[in-house]
């Protein structure tokens, strides 16, 4: 607003706002994308994202999920109490064959129930030993399509237990 006195005008700048345009080039977000859901585990956002990190892509976003339904055991969803693929229990023995079969079976339960627009592919039981010999690192490897996105081969890598 301008403050009139006599022959000159005084503005404020916070009077003035900003332009649409600048608007968008400071904040890309805005022009271009349209945020899907947080990212997990949640950070803080940068200046243009808001409170959190987001998802802008709908496969980032399933990928996510499909991430947290492996690491979720029933029970643990408040409201859900058959969520998750309930892999804890087998986590001591994945890598036989009679606890990876559970595994996949339990996997592909969970997905078709939770999760129907996605097709698993493989599935991989590894044991990681990084620097120590009397830790384990317990994990699996699940190659999944997205068939109505044209999403193939797209991989998700959990760590499940730690065990000495």
């Amino acid at each position: 607003m301008a403050v009139d006195s006599g022959n000159r005008k005084r503005y404020d700048f916070k009077s003035v706002g900003d332009r649409l345009e600048d608007w968008e080039t400071y904040n890309p977000l805005l022009a271009n994308e349209v945020p899907i859901g947080f990212k997990t585990p949640m950070e803080l956002g940068e200046s243009h994202e808001g409170p959190f990190k987001m998802h802008m892509r709908l496969g980032d976003q399933i990928q996510d999920n499909f991430k947290n339904m492996l690491m979720t055991n029933h029970g643990e969803r408040l409201g859900l109490y058959h969520f998750g693929a309930n892999l804890a229990n087998l986590a001591m023995e994945l890598g036989t064959e009679r606890q990876d079969t559970e595994a996949i079976h339990r996997i592909k339960k969970s997905a078709q129930k939770y999760m129907p627009y996605i097709d698993p592919q493989t599935f991989e039981s590894f044991v990681e030993r990084f620097d120590n010999d009397h830790v384990a690192k317990v994990g699996i490897r699940v190659t999944y399509d997205i068939p109505k996105l044209d999403i193939r081969s797209k991989a998700v890598e959990v760590i499940l237990f730690t065990a000495g």
